[in-house]
């Protein structure tokens, strides 16, 4: 076991180390997120309709940043695009705390959807960029981890801060993320490389995005994950919806759900070691097999007990999916385009977030909770086939790209 928990833990530099103690500060600092809606409804008394309102403009803003954060960690560094992405975060999280009307909040909070998830494309690029080999697929393990530890905690703790003022907690979100900013410039080299003549040409936002999607290897791995963030979506749609439909209460949800966290931080760690001799897309497709029949599992559920088995059946999926995807995406990549390529695929998931809420509210309403969870078995099953069939290009191009660096005099 002691051995075991050392090959978890080390052989990373110590960059990296820098830049996950900045993801561990930054995600325990997240509050607006998690307390947004409570903030606007019971804080400031404003309808739910304009809650929605407002939370979606937050979430939208994440469909930018994605693209637009990738193209700023090519073009002007990582380390850069982290800095002024947190900045931006901080000061409009802060304003976001004081504006007091519906104009100035609906617009702050869009401002801090976009700042907020424009820096992680370039974090996805430093950790590619930082590690090679068979350890990056753990660095991007441990970073995935550390975002749930912060998160864990702080939604943990949101409600008892809430009591002294919501305005602490913006504070407290702002102050966390400028220490995460400074900490990454200070501590973090940048770790883009300079641009050949070749990728020059590629290096305007059209082009550049034009010749990711391109790659219809890498845009049908971006199309599979869009399946299964929306699998994932589906803990905070779907699952309260049919709950509440079955008679459990707010409470019921909230200690099934917890099961997802506790599982992740417990398991984040080791859990990817275990299938690491094991091909990436054989460990996608039974990620995207768990995940999809794991919610399947809730057709059948009438007691907590049932949850309980099916969250923690998905949440499997999810851990051993993380890193994996995350490592494959790298791999596609080259060093000079990494940020655009994280930025596609974070487009998968931001896009997830804003189609899943919608969709799976009309088909509840027209056809019932059961059939949402019957689609979600489907949804996993073309997900499994389609990182199969993808896995195996990928491997060739790998191979490929080995044979041509053997072949190529140096």
């Amino acid at each position: 076991m002691k051995r075991f928990a050392k090959d978890s833990f080390s052989s990373l530099p110590r960059a990296f180390w820098w830049l996950w103690t900045a993801t561990l500060i930054n995600s325990l600092g997240g509050f607006v997120g998690v307390f947004l809606a409570l903030y606007l409804t019971n804080g400031l008394g404003y309808s739910a309709s304009f809650t929605g309102f407002v939370v979606s403009l937050y979430g939208g803003g994440a469909v930018i940043s994605s693209i637009l954060g990738g193209f700023l960690a090519d073009r002007i560094g990582r380390t850069r695009t982290i800095l002024v992405a947190q900045l931006t975060t901080g000061i409009s999280t802060l304003l976001l705390g004081f504006a007091d009307s519906a104009t100035a909040i609906a617009a702050m909070a869009f401002v801090v959807g976009v700042s907020g998830a424009a820096s992680r494309p370039a974090i996805g690029a430093t950790i590619a960029d930082l590690v090679e080999g068979s350890e990056r697929q753990k660095a991007f393990s441990l970073n995935y981890w550390a975002g749930n530890l912060g998160f864990g905690a702080s939604a943990a703790i949101v409600g008892v801060v809430a009591e002294h003022g919501y305005l602490l907690l913006f504070m407290a979100e702002a102050t966390a993320t400028l220490v995460c900013a400074i900490l990454v410039y200070v501590r973090v080299p940048e770790t883009s490389r300079k641009r050949s003549r070749e990728n020059t040409r590629d290096s305007g936002f059209l082009a550049g995005y034009a010749s990711v999607c391109r790659d219809w290897i890498f845009m049908g791995i971006v199309a599979m994950t869009f399946l299964m963030a929306l699998l994932f979506q589906q803990a905070a749609t779907s699952l309260p919806i049919s709950m509440t439909l079955d008679g459990f209460s707010s409470a019921d949800y909230g200690s099934v759900i917890s099961l997802n966290g506790f599982m992740i931080v417990l398991l984040q760690a080791f859990l990817p070691r275990v299938v690491k001799s094991v091909s990436p897309r054989r460990v996608l497709a039974a990620s995207a097999l768990l995940c999809g029949f794991g919610l399947t599992v809730i057709t059948g559920a009438s007691s907590l007990p049932f949850y309980f088995s099916a969250v923690a059946i998905w949440t499997l999926g999810e851990i051993i999916f993380a890193p994996v995807i995350m490592n494959v995406v790298s791999h596609l990549s080259s060093p000079a385009t990494r940020g655009r390529y994280q930025g596609m695929y974070q487009l998968a998931f931001s896009g997830a977030a804003l189609v899943a809420p919608i969709s799976s509210g009309y088909v509840i309403d027209q056809f019932g909770a059961n059939t949402i969870w019957t689609m979600c078995g489907v949804i996993g099953t073309v997900a499994a086939i389609g990182y199969m069939v993808l896995g195996r290009a990928t491997e060739r191009r790998s191979n490929e790209s080995a044979d041509l660096v053997v072949a190529t005099p140096h």
